[in-house]
């Protein structure tokens, strides 16, 4: 098993300010992977209620290898609070559909999440770098299980998990702006997830759970709209065979 970092080091602003962050967080590498290709889709978006909060919404749907079934769909509804003008505060539920394979024999397991997050937006003033936003996702799931009965699967309860998820995301407009309101973006964003506690039989067993590193090309069409392509790779450690795989994904953003 091997452990491994890359840092990515941005020089932004007349100050000649540097950042550093670690943009593909831990890896672990053991000789036993499995390489898949995946697509992705989702819809990010949010609702103002006030000045201080917002409704979050987020639904996505999830292939399996070589996009031949539908892996996992998610539906993940919140509440935002916004405490200043950088930080903002969630809580939230998310319902996951999950498929599941028993001797050849398939079905969706449902998954249920509490989630509690805390978001951080760093802004820098000019220049092609804008913003940098960490945010802090807890989240308790309660996994179903299933087992084969009659030749189908059957819900059989769930099992407690307790994860902590770190996020870092920013995006660069193509020309330079004041105040980015249109036109052509890059992203770079990183994902660490790591178990605080494992469910018994549905989670790795381990600290570490996955890591998603990605980059895409995006447009914003007005303040309120984005649209991005891109690609991601998602290193999972697994309980058996750790797994490398590559995802397109296509995602709309609203801020309503």
């Amino acid at each position: 098993m091997r452990y491994f970092f890359d840092v990515i080091i941005f020089d932004f602003g007349s100050k000649g300010k540097l950042l550093v962050f670690l943009f593909f967080c831990s890896f672990f590498v053991s000789a036993q992977t499995d390489n898949t290709f995946t697509g992705w889709g989702a819809v990010f978006a949010s609702y103002k209620l006030n000045d201080k909060f917002r409704i979050h919404f987020d639904g996505q749907l999830r292939s399996t290898d070589e996009l031949e079934h539908v892996q996992s769909f998610l539906i993940r509804p919140g509440l935002n609070y916004h405490a200043s003008k950088n930080i903002v505060l969630t809580i939230g539920y998310a319902y996951v559909g999950n498929r599941r394979v028993v001797e050849m024999v398939s079905d969706m397991v449902p998954e249920h999440r509490i989630w509690e997050q805390f978001i951080y937006n760093q802004r820098f003033k000019g220049g092609y770098f804008t913003s940098l936003q960490h945010r802090i996702r807890l989240e308790e799931r309660f996994i179903g299980k299933s087992y084969l009965k009659n030749g189908s699967l059957v819900n059989d309860g769930s099992e407690f998990s307790l994860r902590l998820r770190y996020f870092l995301r920013t995006i660069f407009p193509l020309q330079q702006t004041e105040n980015f309101t249109d036109g052509a973006f890059v992203s770079l964003q990183d994902e660490l997830f790591v178990n605080l506690d494992n469910a018994p039989t549905l989670t790795n067993g381990g600290f570490f759970d996955q890591n998603r590193a990605y980059t895409s090309l995006g447009w914003r069409f007005n303040p309120k709209f984005d649209l991005e392509v891109g690609y991601m790779y998602q290193y999972i450690n697994g309980r058996n065979v750790n797994v490398n795989n590559n995802i397109i994904q296509l995602a709309a953003y609203l801020r309503l």
